[in-house]
């Protein structure tokens, strides 16, 4: 497997990628299905080899004004540019060479899991799609954090978005914390989760601008799940403190072609460890049925 540093157009600026490619190359005249995904930081690297040892090539990108990428100001969390980074790395990875354009997946966890739901039911030449332990109901979402947290991270949103309007620095909040601080997640498994999918040595900054805490409330991309034509993969956590599993589990079941598998897993432990290794044997099974490296 080789890992090659990219630049994908989006908008007006890009996205910093990483394109793994199995070795040996194609043979000539012959292509290979791609697997879209974001973010490449967080413990993508883990499914990534297991999918190029499939066969299949992958490329897993940073939204713009994360990471690497271009974008002002930075840990700017816009769902609609991210949605628009989505349209953007399908439409590169299908000028790859030795892809097929046809056999595009998309793989998104968490909130990303959302954005795949979204993105496969805009573009129906998408070949299949696995959303795990995805962010669909943004109501649910809310109702999970503590009133009080809830109160607070508002009270910073509403400043963040106030201060934008007249061209001011972000207001920033952090993306998680213990239980009963100012964060986006407080669960109690939050620190320990997210922490153990940061690279040893990573300076991954802990924050986002607050004005996201404003619209994640009315963000509900599980509704467009029986929008998507083609095969979708559900992998969902009973114990999803931060993506709770009975909304996700009813609009799973309106996507024609879902599976559906469920975890005795809290929202970050299908990362790591044995439920890792079940979580991702489960998606190479469903690539292997839906999505071939040879399809003869």
């Amino acid at each position: 497997m080789t890992r090659t540093d990219i630049h994908a157009p989006s908008g007006e600026g890009f996205c910093a990628a990483w394109l793994y490619q199995p070795t040996p190359p194609r043979q000539e005249g012959t292509s290979r299905p791609v697997i879209v995904g974001g973010v490449k930081e967080m413990r993508l690297d883990a499914f990534a080899d297991r999918f190029t040892a499939m066969g299949d090539a992958c490329l897993v990108f940073d939204y713009r004004h994360f990471g690497e990428s271009s974008g002002e100001p930075r840990q700017l969390l816009d769902i609609d540019e991210q949605l628009q980074d989505w349209e953007s790395a399908v439409a590169y990875a299908r000028t790859l060479d030795g892809v097929d354009p046809d056999r595009v997946v998309l793989w998104g966890t968490s909130f990303a899991g959302g954005h795949v739901i979204i993105t496969a039911a805009r573009d129906t030449r998408v070949a299949a799609v696995i959303a795990q332990c995805p962010f669909t109901d943004g109501i649910a979402s809310a109702w999970a954090i503590p009133t009080l947290s809830s109160i607070k991270i508002t009270g910073r949103a509403l400043r963040d978005a106030i201060g934008a309007r007249f061209g001011r620095p972000p207001v920033m909040i952090p993306t998680y914390g213990p239980p009963g601080s100012t964060s986006l997640m407080s669960t109690p498994d939050s620190i320990a989760g997210i922490t153990a999918l940061i690279p040893e040595g990573s300076d991954i900054p802990e924050e986002v601008a607050a004005r996201f805490g404003l619209v994640i409330v009315r963000h509900f991309p599980g509704r467009q799940a029986r929008n998507v034509t083609c095969p979708i993969f559900f992998a969902i956590c009973e114990r999803d403190s931060v993506a709770p599993p009975r909304p996700t589990l009813r609009y799973a079941a309106q996507a024609p072609r879902s599976e559906i598998k469920l975890y005795d897993a809290g929202h970050f432990d299908i990362y790591v460890g044995d439920d890792f290794e079940r979580n991702v044997s489960d998606q190479l099974d469903f690539l292997s049925r839906h999505v071939p490296v040879n399809p003869g």
